[in-house]
């Protein structure tokens, strides 16, 4: 996720390379980022916090602790500290760096191929400058939208696990597409771009879904016979309950 987010700033000539920096324990990993994206790599966070104000954490939870209590615990008011960490809370990474401004943001996979959604919360001492900023590296990765901090989880839920749910639909749609003679690749070419499509135009059509599904189904036609399968299996039903597992696990992520 930080290296679409690197790559995402430096395609969109947000910022230039050479004022980025990132840290990575692994040394093939150092390697690799520097050699792909061109910026300057560290093995600790310590090295970076003293030449960056704005840093982004991109860890996994229980790693968390290790990071901002052992290796950057002296970050100051003049630092951000946006977060990417599924699950925790701003007051827990506030309990390691007290003086710390941090914005919590809940971004997506497609963030790897700059079509990503993200909601982004903010906390105790986060000006319009600040925000402004988080604001403009989310736009190079796809769509940001600010939300409360208790409604991150419904964003984990609606947006945080929606890809792997789009992915099993358009797997579903391809493999029925070969048995009925479509070749692999093509098939899976249609169905990607079909929801690509959908996305679109619920985004710039200006018409709710109900409208468009009305609009796709022409009575006596083909796809609604296709939509009145869909609404026998209750399709709109386990879709929803699938959201609320997401919801409720990342409610539990929180409170641990």
């Amino acid at each position: 996720m930080t290296e679409a987010m690197i790559k995402g700033l430096i395609s969109k000539n947000a910022y230039p390379k050479e004022d980025i920096i990132a840290c990575a324990p692994s040394e093939s990993t150092r390697r690799r980022v520097s050699e792909n994206l061109g910026i300057s790599m560290y093995e600790n966070a310590h090295e970076i916090a003293d030449l960056a104000d704005v840093l982004v954490l991109a860890v996994k939870p229980k790693q968390i602790q290790g990071v901002l209590k052992d290796e950057i615990p002296h970050l100051t008011s003049d630092h951000l500290l946006i977060s990417i960490a599924a699950g925790v809370r701003i007051d827990t990474l506030n309990s390691y760096v007290p003086d710390c401004k941090i914005v919590r943001v809940m971004p997506n996979h497609c963030c790897m191929v700059l079509e990503g959604a993200a909601g982004y919360t903010l906390g105790r001492g986060v000006t319009k400058k600040d925000e402004d900023f988080v604001k403009k590296i989310l736009a190079a990765l796809g769509l940001a939208v600010k939300v409360k901090e208790e409604d991150m989880d419904a964003v984990a839920g609606v947006c945080g696990s929606l890809p792997a749910f789009a992915y099993m639909f358009i797997r579903a749609v391809a493999e029925t597409g070969v048995k009925n003679g479509l070749s692999e690749e093509t098939a899976l070419e249609l169905a990607a771009q079909s929801v690509i499509g959908a996305g679109k135009m619920v985004l710039e059509s200006g018409k709710t879904p109900a409208e468009l599904i009305d609009g796709v189904c022409s009575p006596g036609g083909a796809t609604i016979e296709g939509v009145k399968v869909l609404n026998e299996k209750d399709f709109e039903k386990i879709t929803s309950e699938s959201i609320e597992a997401v919801i409720r696990r990342s409610k539990e992520m929180s409170k641990n």
